[in-house]
């Protein structure tokens, strides 16, 4: 997107920097990379990182109105309400397509946002190994409100830990070890200290929870969550002491019924140019747009784009049982940008926020970009390309 940045990498760039790149993640995190990592990251000029704050912080203004809480209560599905729900979200993802308006400029459109964490620590360390085998250059920045990946190592400490014992704070998944990302576990646990840990494995005595560690048992004060119901409702039948429901004695960073409450849901009640229009399928009454053509069906109570449909007419629109459940979209139209030595390649910017406990508002810290040349962003329709996948994004300073 930059064309100067981006003309100085493709002559620089080899197969053997990028061999000695791929490698690097087995060296340092051995067996964890289960997902492809693009040939290159993406620069991002500051006229488009312009739009795309303005757009966030339009976003972010609806997240913290008062009316926010009371329109997404029905988000929260009832049996799968968890107890202590934080005054607000300790993360937020905004995903945008980078497109192009009637003026022929790239713009941003957002495509979904979630309150729930990213790969937070997993970015800072694909940034810093493409500084360390490509030439970036200095006049672009990978994180933002930290000048060094210590400076920016320290906010996610502040964050996750609040002070408390590495020791005690865990991060929660449901078989870590099986995850698609259970490389950004490993690298959070090398940054900050905290160990994955079972959603089986976990003890609870009364309303305390413990975990056992080299033959000790510790008390679990915090909650780094990773886990979402949807991956628990995949194992019926497991017999845990922990039931994700439970009122327990614990403080949440990435309270899980944000995960329901900031998704495509929320996505009906924001309202910007860079926001494509969007509408809960019960909101037409049976009269829908005459150009399906151009909308995409999504199944709110979904993730990683399982039941998205991309084709959609009006049968199938009358045909789902609860429309209220489910959002139609208008399609937004990816412009390929990137410039790969064989053609150009769609993307997507992920902007991923912290908000600290007694913040006033969640704080921008860093993002990722994923490249594209399938109909969809995504590891399954990208699997026979190169220059595809996910990747890291620099902004022009």
């Amino acid at each position: 997107m930059h064309k100067e940045a981006r003309e100085a990498f493709n002559r620089s760039f080899t197969e053997s920097k990028y061999e000695a790149l791929a490698n690097s993640f087995e060296t340092d995190f051995p067996g964890q990379l289960d997902f492809r990592v693009a040939e290159t990251p993406i620069f991002v000029p500051k006229e488009l990182l312009e739009k795309i704050n303005i757009a966030s912080e339009q976003i972010i203004d609806t997240l913290r109105s008062p009316e926010f809480i009371f329109n997404t209560e029905r988000a929260v599905p009832a049996d799968q309400n968890v107890p202590n729900e934080n005054t607000h979200t300790s993360f937020l993802a905004i995903d945008f397509a980078i497109c192009k308006d009637e003026k022929g400029e790239l713009t941003p459109q957002l495509i979904e946002l979630q309150g729930f964490p990213s790969v937070f620590g997993y970015q800072a360390y694909l940034s810093e190994a493409f500084k360390k085998h490509f030439e970036i250059p200095d006049n672009f920045r990978y994180s933002f409100g930290a000048d060094s990946y210590e400076e920016y190592v320290a906010k996610l400490k502040e964050l996750i830990l609040a002070g408390e014992d590495p020791e005690q704070v865990i991060l929660l998944e449901i078989f870590p070890e099986k995850q698609k990302t259970r490389i950004d576990f490993a690298v959070t646990e090398s940054m900050l200290g905290i160990q994955p840990v079972c959603y089986t494995k976990l003890i609870k005595e009364g309303r305390d929870l413990f975990y056992e560690k080299d033959g000790r048992k510790i008390q679990v004060k915090r909650i780094y969550n990773r886990l979402i119901f949807d991956d628990l409702l995949n194992y019926p039948d497991l017999k845990t002491s922990y039931h994700f429901t439970d009122d327990v004695n614990v403080s949440w960073v990435g309270h899980p019924n944000w995960f329901f409450r900031i998704s495509k849901f929320s996505i009906p009640f924001l309202k910007s140019d860079y926001i494509p229009e969007t509408k809960f399928v019960s909101h037409y009454e049976g009269h829908f747009p005459a150009d399906l053509e151009n909308y995409v069906l999504k199944p709110l109570f979904s993730f990683a784009g399982s039941g998205v449909q991309l084709h959609v007419s009006e049968s199938d629109l009358a045909a789902i049982p609860d429309p209220e459940n489910n959002i139609l979209q208008r399609k937004v139209v990816y412009e390929p940008v990137i410039q790969a030595p064989d053609g150009l390649v769609k993307c997507e910017i992920r902007m991923m926020y912290g908000w600290n406990d007694h913040a006033d508002k969640p704080e921008l810290l860093i993002s990722l970009s994923r490249l594209s040349r399938g109909e969809m962003i995504g590891v399954r329709f990208n699997k026979d390309f190169t220059w595809v996948g996910g990747s890291a994004a620099f902004f022009e300073k």
